[in-house]
């Protein structure tokens, strides 16, 4: 019996990609009976709800010509983690064992889901796997081979516009976390370690969650033979960086010990100057002001250090060996965020910092 998978679609204006998924659901060579299709509709601020166009081009093909559809529409936007929840529940509740995020603008390849299952089936110890990820309509380019952690909290694609054509992957591989736009997640373990933290709302909360199941004592991979493609656009919007900054602290809050953190403050001082003129020179400094207001809030620390003390009581690796799977400098995905004092000042002494601080803990 083929475990049953659930491919949890989160739309978002999806009218201008939604044609590219449903073609590429109906070349799935995965068993079409153990597939659902389930799309969480968030609603645009600026174009609404899509659900009446998926209604109208997609609901029509659902059991026939692509696996069985279900769309949930959601009255307000949840967010990237708060809409995937809503797909993760409903598949929990009706019995899936496979969970798999799809992001808004991308497809899958015909067989991409039989070498996630089969790995994933192979090793109960794997938590979470990743498809390895092309760019789209650029497909001799990598968007991700998996995600890189910065030990200061920064994520970012690991090979971005790396060639294919000269890519040398083993068929699995072990990574520091794998990608929220193409991830295969056990059902068990969602169950037993929960789903994805809502709090989170957009960007990090596919760090987090690979990082829970890490420390339980699970491992996080990329499947090579499992490819998604992605129409990949770095987001211009202000607001991310917002996000990016609010919850890079809130996961070096939950995941490290008070010494290691003790540790990092110097230097991550002095990354807080570099980020201020980098603000200034990109227009987003009211964002960095945003961020510290929310982390002087008394309201805030008692809601993250609430989520720290639930990963310390499943932690069961030491924070050494969670650094092992860190980089030491930020690498930007694109040219035009590129800084010329971050390469030549800030990654250099991030790099020479990290060797000395992975020398001294032993914890």
């Amino acid at each position: 019996m083929k475990p049953k998978v659930a491919i949890i679609y989160l739309s978002y204006h999806c009218e201008p990609y939604i044609d590219d998924v449903v073609s590429a659901l109906k070349k799935l060579t995965y068993s079409r009976d153990k597939v659902e299709f389930v799309i969480v509709d968030n609603p645009h601020p600026e174009y609404g709800s899509s659900v009446r166009h998926l209604q109208e081009n997609v609901m029509p093909l659902s059991g026939d010509v692509i696996p069985h559809v279900t769309i949930l529409s959601q009255k307000e936007n949840l967010g990237f983690a708060g809409g995937n929840n809503e797909g993760i529940k409903w598949a929990l509740e009706n019995g899936y064992d496979y969970i798999y995020l799809h992001n808004n603008d991308g497809f899958l390849a015909a067989n991409a889901l039989e070498s996630l299952v089969d790995t994933m089936e192979s090793d109960k110890t794997i938590g979470a796997t990743q498809s390895l990820m092309l760019l789209h309509p650029d497909t001799e380019y990598i968007n991700s081979t998996g995600n890189e952690f910065q030990y200061l909290g920064f994520g970012f694609c690991g090979g971005y516009r790396e060639r294919f054509s000269e890519l040398n992957l083993p068929a699995v591989k072990d990574i520091a976390y794998a990608s929220g736009a193409a991830i295969m997640m056990r059902a068990d373990l969602l169950r037993e370690f929960g789903h994805w933290d809502h709090d989170f709302f957009l960007y990090h909360e596919d760090l987090e969650y690979s990082f829970r199941l890490r420390v339980a004592g699970y491992s996080i991979k990329l499947v090579k033979d499992s490819i998604f493609y992605h129409k990949y656009q770095f987001s211009r919007s202000i607001q991310k960086f917002y996000w990016m900054e609010r919850n890079r602290y809130g996961v070096m809050l939950m995941f490290f010990k008070w010494p290691t953190l003790l540790l990092f403050l110097p230097i991550e001082l002095a990354l807080e100057c570099g980020l201020w003129l980098f603000a200034f020179r990109g227009g987003w400094w009211k964002e960095r002001v945003k961020v510290y207001k929310y982390w002087l809030k008394l309201s805030s620390w008692k809601l993250w250090l609430g989520k720290r003390k639930n990963i310390q009581k499943i932690k069961k690796i030491k924070d050494k060996d969670l650094l092992k799977i860190a980089v030491a400098e930020i690498n930007f995905q694109e040219k035009s965020m590129e800084n010329p004092l971050l390469k030549y000042v800030g990654n250099p002494v991030m790099k020479f910092y990290f060797v000395i601080v992975k020398f001294v803990i032993f914890w």
